[in-house]
């Protein structure tokens, strides 16, 4: 399937493509249009472009509704979702000490990856052991 999203990824971004690939659609393409720009392509399934079904609603991330509109049942994304939600939207109260560090650390793919497909690929390597870690926290 085609996925597609606005240009210059960041932790939301980001975390959604690793998020289809993985649980989703292992065989996702993505496609990037300029930001601001509604004009989805025919066919495409958007995320994280304002007006879409897999955007921000409701003061949550795109990231977490993937994981709402897809039924992912696992208390590890659903722990991403916070830190995404609190890296990627405005929170009065800060719980997840680690969003500040993934929001900077994807900042940091971005600007250095040539293109924004790189930084989904680089970015895949973070949410691995994003995932890994908080599952080894989750078993302890």
């Amino acid at each position: 399937m085609k996925w597609v999203t606005w240009e210059n990824v960041g932790v939301d971004r980001i975390g959604c493509a690793w998020l289809i690939r993985k649980h989703v659609d292992p065989k996702a393409e993505f496609a990037f249009i300029p930001e601001g720009s509604k004009a989805i392509p025919k066919g495409a399934e958007a995320f994280d472009v304002p007006g879409v079904r897999l955007s921000h609603h409701g003061g949550h991330c795109s990231f977490y509704a993937i994981v709402r509109e897809y039924k992912l049942k696992d208390k590890i994304l659903d722990r991403i979702a916070r830190i995404i939600d609190e890296a990627d939207t405005v929170q009065e109260v800060q719980v997840e000490p680690s969003a500040a560090g993934l929001d900077l650390i994807c900042t940091g793919i971005r600007l250095a990856s040539p293109d924004d497909k790189t930084a989904f690929e680089r970015g895949a390597i973070v949410y691995e052991a994003l995932y890994a870690a908080l599952a080894s926290e989750n078993a302890k």
